[in-house]
């Protein structure tokens, strides 16, 4: 919940001044839904660039006061959306059957879904990691086809990472994304090498090039660390 339009312009304004477009990589902003024409009209130049929404309701029209469906997040210059962000689980109580009706309605309606999965800290106690993850992939794909799967991408962001200043080892993330890659193969064989899965929880400058080196580390979904502009602009290089 950072940036109203009028400061994500601004942020924009600076991030672009300080950007270096590259070739092999795809960059994306999920700001505040009031933000995203502002942030999408921003980068409208920028063909490296795509706008995400935080968050859709699955349902394309009716009475869901403060929800928005994917169509509306579409129209307003969001081409891909978070579905599944463990703030949404463990805050508003998101829950496995409502990401699956989540990735579903983006499908539908023309954006591409980020689908997070992640484990809490009791839960990798417990030595439960692999299971939680698997489970969530398979119901936030539930309703789609092995095409559509084909077409996503995958975030996993272990929860007791997030904002905590502890982040997964390369080799941590590396085995869980090694994981998710294996349980693509079986929903998709054809297609599942292609699917990007991203890490996130607690990515800065210092580790963001370690990570990014581990097995099927495809990329980073990166939080606190991205609010300042000309810092993120420099970890977009890495």
């Amino acid at each position: 919940m950072h940036y109203g339009p009028t400061a994500a312009a601004d942020y924009l304004r600076r991030f672009l001044g300080v950007s270096v477009p590259c070739a092999d990589r795809t960059l994306a902003f999920f700001p505040p839904a009031a933000s995203l024409a502002a942030v999408a009209a921003a980068v409208r130049d920028r063909a490296d660039i795509r706008t995400g929404a935080q968050n859709i309701h699955w349902r394309e029209t009716g009475a869901f006061t403060g929800e928005m469906s994917a169509s509306i997040a579409r129209e307003a210059g969001a081409d891909w959306v978070l579905v599944g962000h463990s703030e949404r689980r463990h805050l508003f109580g998101e829950t496995e059957r409502e990401t699956g009706l989540k990735c579903a309605a983006a499908v539908r309606d023309g954006l591409t879904p980020v689908l997070c999965v992640g484990e809490t800290l009791p839960q990798r106690e417990a030595n439960a990691t692999d299971a939680v993850v698997e489970a969530q992939l398979a119901a936030g794909v539930a309703a789609l086809s092995p095409a559509e799967i084909a077409g996503i991408l995958i975030a996993y962001e272990p929860v007791w990472a997030i904002g905590t200043g502890r982040n997964a080892t390369p080799a941590d993330a590396g085995a869980i994304h090694s994981l998710l890659r294996r349980a693509l193969a079986r929903l998709t064989a054809d297609a599942a090498g292609g699917v990007p899965i991203l890490y996130g929880g607690s990515v800065n400058p210092e580790n963001v090039a370690a990570l990014l080196a581990a097995p099927d580390v495809d990329g980073v979904l990166v939080g606190g660390a991205s609010l300042d502009p000309e810092r993120w602009a420099a970890m977009t290089t890495t």
